[in-house]
């Protein structure tokens, strides 16, 4: 195999897909089984389908929901709303990582699903990555890209993940009476909620709050009823929707502390890398951007226009000047939002400067020419 993929989301299966076009040999590493839920907004923004039409992934034949316009609320329920500029698409993960999965077999990627790697050690010597699983499977591969999500085993021995994060993150489908072309963010007390549609008439609700909301209630109901129900839009949706499936997916200890997006050699993409705050909601469009950007890179790299210093070094200048603005502002938006004195000023001044919020909102979404 020329090149091992660690994570079998949306950033490992494009660019399992994008690899295999140009000829590669590559094994995706994804410890559940298709199809799965993740949490996840799944909003992604239209800079993305160039890139899925080239790779003849598009993923229109999943009859995703086109998203057009934005709508944030502050706890007490003010609003204000702006069209998008680029425009977007609403589509599963549970959908659309089994359609990429799907696509990628069809191709000729090996997919090993309910398999985690174990160990990982690159050899200096022979310039490859050894590469064991949990069942004593082993890979010699010449590269290894890390796309495994927010957080994994394999982050244990980088920075960010010696320091707790306060930050927990809860997601639903549900069924309810909502215009299918919008995209809105509620705020609550340290916390906010989005909801938009994906396919099939049914909606993603996500939202990103604090293990202190939750151990304060005790439970993710009684969280909901006396702290997200305080915003009377967020009261209307956990009153009047239809749950899909009867529990939340929830992860754990999101951190949005900056992160490397190479480690022992290893290229690393999407939320490995880096975690944009779920108020910009692009971290699916980052993921699939991501993967364009180390598939080219490692292209060079397999084709030995670059060697691996070189390799390591371009796809760290590429990836902060792709990204790297983007995540400072989704940390300063971030800061803005989650406790109510501060929501309500921040709403109720952006509600006279429409213009301010496009302009936020288009420094944390790329351009569609790529």
């Amino acid at each position: 195999m020329d090149v091992l993929v660690i994570g079998g989301g949306l950033g490992g299966l494009t660019a399992a897909l994008d690899l295999t076009a140009r000829g590669y040999r590559v094994v995706v590493v994804e410890k559940k089984q298709y199809p799965f839920h993740r949490v996840c907004g799944e909003y992604i923004s239209n800079e993305v389908l160039p890139y899925l039409r080239r790779l003849h992934a598009d993923p229109e034949v999943l009859n995703p929901a086109r998203i057009t316009q934005f709508m944030v609320s502050s706890p007490a329920g003010r609003t204000l709303s702006v069209p998008l500029d680029m425009g977007g698409f609403g589509v599963s993960r549970f959908t659309l990582d089994q359609h990429l999965f799907q696509l990628a077999e069809a191709r000729g990627v090996t997919v090993l699903q309910l398999a985690t790697v174990a160990a990982l050690a690159y050899n200096a010597a022979t310039d490859t990555h050894t590469t064991t699983l949990a069942d004593g499977r082993t890979f010699t591969t010449r590269a290894v890209l890390g796309a495994y999500g927010k957080r994994s085993a394999l982050d244990r021995q980088r920075p960010f993940f010696q320091a707790r994060s306060p930050y927990l993150g809860v997601k639903y489908h549900l069924r309810l009476d909502f215009p299918t072309n919008l995209i809105a963010l509620h705020n609550f007390p340290d916390g906010y909620a989005g909801i938009s549609a994906v396919e099939d008439g049914r909606y993603c609700f996500c939202y990103l709050t604090t293990r202190h909301n939750l151990k304060q209630h005790g439970t993710i109901a009684a969280m909901e009823q006396n702290v997200l129900a305080t915003n009377p839009l967020l009261r209307r949706i956990l009153t009047e929707a239809e749950v899909l499936y009867p529990q939340p997916e929830v992860i754990n200890e999101i951190s949005f502390a900056p992160k490397s997006c190479v480690e022992d050699h290893v290229l690393l993409c999407g939320d490995a890398a880096g975690l944009i705050t779920p108020l910009c909601g692009n971290g699916m469009a980052m993921a699939l951007h991501g993967a364009q950007l180390a598939s080219a890179h490692l292209h060079d790299f397999l084709q030995h226009r670059t060697n691996r210093a070189t390799l390591e070094a371009r796809y760290r200048h590429s990836w902060h000047a792709q990204f790297g603005r983007r995540l400072q502002v989704g940390r300063l938006i971030q800061g803005l939002f989650g406790r109510p004195l501060m929501s309500e000023a921040v709403v109720g001044g952006l509600r006279h400067w429409p213009g301010g919020v496009r302009a936020l909102m288009r420094r944390t979404h790329g351009e569609a020419n790529w």
